[in-house]
């Protein structure tokens, strides 16, 4: 009996980081949200790594409407170790009204995570993303490569909010 009430804890723990998606409290999302502007392939130009994406290179991120009315999602990489492109399929949604660009996403059944867009180009050519919490942070890009200026830009907007930066990996890009 011991066992199953320590299993049902451990679990309850792993559900319910699984399925966050709230930003972190103190995080601003960004507002007057036009998803068909958002729409297209992303550059991944730099995230705070995790085993999902370790190792990979050349990561994009390409979004679609669904027929359902959610997103499309699907990510993309090279893996060098081994060699071949890895993909993944996810679909989102948003958790309020459309204008304001905070999605819960899933790669996997019904679990679902916070996908924020913390700062957006006005143009729609960069942007900052986060989870539910700071471990999850990529800076994204239209183009493989951002001004050193930009990155500037996008890197004091996540210390400002608390991220650590220096954590970042920056994704090799082919141009």
């Amino acid at each position: 009996m011991r066992i199953w009430s320590k299993l049902s804890v451990v679990l309850s723990a792993v559900m319910s980081v699984a399925c966050s998606i709230t930003p972190p409290s103190d995080v601003k999302v960004v507002n007057n949200f036009e998803l068909n502007r958002y729409l297209g392939t992303w550059y991944e130009v730099a995230r705070l790594d995790h085993s999902f994406e370790s190792g990979l290179e050349q990561v994009t991120a390409n979004y679609s409407l669904r027929e359902d009315g959610g997103v499309k999602v699907i990510n993309r990489g090279f893996n060098p170790e081994k060699q071949k492109w890895q993909e993944s399929e996810g679909k989102g949604y948003f958790t309020g009204p459309n204008t304001r660009a905070a999605l819960k996403v899933s790669f996997f059944g019904p679990f679902y995570g916070g996908y924020n867009v913390i700062e957006l180009d006005k143009d729609y050519q960069y942007a900052l993303v986060c989870g539910p919490d700071k471990s999850y942070l990529w800076i994204l890009s239209r183009t493989p490569t951002l001004s050193d200026g930009v990155k500037q830009k996008l890197l004091n907007t996540a210390q400002q909010y608390g991220f650590d930066t220096h954590q970042l990996v920056w994704v090799k890009q082919h141009e």
